[in-house]
């Protein structure tokens, strides 16, 4: 049987916060496991120890004191009961039963056992089943066993708890102190990750991200400021160019047309108006595909609405188009230029097919676009060819029809100032399918 190899990063948590937490958390339980390493192994050990064998050598004496002076048994037993805390009871004629006790393996009998085997030398019996109340030991004598109940206090160290509680409440503190300071530094890098994502959708901000947390996150905020201002700057500079390029490249063209006006009806003439409107239209194609609508200003959209609208002004046009939202989408998008991307999309079915179907729907995290048609399609070796500007597929479409071949360049480049992406695939209605991919 396969196993699936093991990734540590597939157990680490997605988040900056969360792995940041991790980085605390991961030294403080380390800490506490060495801390309570030590503590057992030392500590316990060495505080229990010295814990029973003091009751060891207080059983001891007693018992040196017993044979030493029998007549003064009684005052013996009132001595240990005031002075150590012992309880002591003479059971003539008993015998201790050869059973050993049930917690014989237990931390405090173990230790009580060999102090007591050093100390008094005589068979006995521990039950320290209830150690933290008591613990009874039972001494084989001549004359009888002798009971010795030791109060809890003796044996057990309330300073485990203590040391857990003050070990656990700590570490509590400390993670809550290192997750408030973890949470404020983790703020700037999540409205800078929420900024850069929304630049790269095309959605423009009212302001500069202002610059917080760590000095490394400060620097990349200000980086990405400065950078989405040049990139501002640019295009600004570059709409303004187009416009100058237009107004200038228009005026020439409407003197020509006007002067082609006055010139008669000659087939000679009629061709060169021929020539002049398409140069015009070609103008116009390329100052649309190079100004990339960059001005347009982002705006929730309702495209359950935008998308219908295209659909029925298609079907007023003529085109045999089906149109199909799933559910009411509202999402930020550039509307004219959005329309501009469908539009090209449904021009170029419209061109080499007889059907063409238009699907919108949330897909995950992401709003798809399709459009099919039932026409020749796109071989998948030319697919990305057709995106280049100014590229036609002669091969598989007719070169006689309409075009400048700039459709799918400026479709695509509208996906892309969404954050999205445009895709060529196969349509199942046996034409070609495009597929747009916008992130919510």
């Amino acid at each position: 049987m396969a196993l699936g190899r093991f990734h540590l990063k597939n157990f680490l948590p997605r988040t900056l916060y969360g792995r940041a937490l991790l980085i605390i958390i991961s030294p403080l339980i380390l800490l506490q496991i060495v801390s309570t390493w030590i503590f057992y192994d030392r500590h316990w050990d060495s505080i229990t120890w010295r814990l029973v064998s003091g009751i060891s050598g207080d059983i001891a004496m007693v018992l040196d004191r017993m044979y030493d002076a029998p007549e003064k048994t009684e005052d013996l037993f009132e001595s240990a009961q005031a002075n150590m805390g012992l309880e002591l009871i003479l059971r003539p004629g008993e015998i201790l039963p050869n059973e050993p006790a049930d917690d014989a393996n237990g931390l405090i009998h173990s230790l009580l056992a060999k102090a007591l085997g050093e100390r008094v030398k005589r068979p006995f019996r521990i039950d320290s089943r209830s150690f933290r109340q008591e613990v009874v030991v039972d001494v084989q004598l001549a004359e009888g066993v002798l009971r010795v109940i030791v109060p809890g206090n003796r044996v057990f160290s309330s300073t485990t708890y203590i040391f857990i509680m003050w070990m656990v409440g700590t570490s509590l503190v400390l993670f809550a102190v290192a997750s408030v300071f973890m949470r404020n530094q983790v703020r700037p890098i999540r409205r800078l990750a929420t900024a850069v994502d929304s630049f790269g959708k095309g959605r423009e901000a009212d302001a500069d991200v202002k610059p917080e947390g760590a000095l490394e996150v400060r620097q990349a905020t200000q980086a990405f400021n400065l950078m989405s201002e040049r990139i501002r700057r640019q295009v600004r500079q570059r709409t303004d160019m187009l416009s100058g390029v237009s107004h200038d490249l228009r005026t020439p063209l409407t003197r020509m047309k006007l002067q082609l006006a006055m010139l008669g009806k000659d087939p000679e003439i009629a061709e060169l108006k021929e020539n002049v409107s398409e140069m015009e239209k070609m103008i116009e194609g390329y100052l649309t595909f190079a100004r990339g609508e960059g001005g347009e200003q982002s705006l929730e959209t309702d495209l359950t609405e935008l998308v219908s609208d295209i659909g029925d002004q298609w079907k007023r046009d003529g085109a045999s188009i089906d149109t199909h939202v799933e559910g009411h989408i509202v999402t930020w998008v550039k509307p004219d230029a959005f329309k501009r991307c469908i539009d090209n999309l449904i021009a170029n079915a419209n061109r080499y097919a007889d059907n063409i179907w238009v699907r919108a729907g949330r897909r995950g995290d992401a709003i798809e676009v399709t459009i099919d048609d039932d026409g020749p399609g796109i071989s998948e070796d030319q697919r990305e060819d057709a995106f280049r500007p100014f590229v036609r597929l002669d091969r598989s479409r007719n070169p006689l029809t309409g075009g400048t071949g700039l459709g799918l360049s400026i479709a695509r480049d509208i996906a892309r100032v969404h954050g999205g992406e445009l895709f060529l695939e196969d349509s199942p209605h046996g034409g070609l399918r495009a597929r747009i991919r916008l992130p919510l």
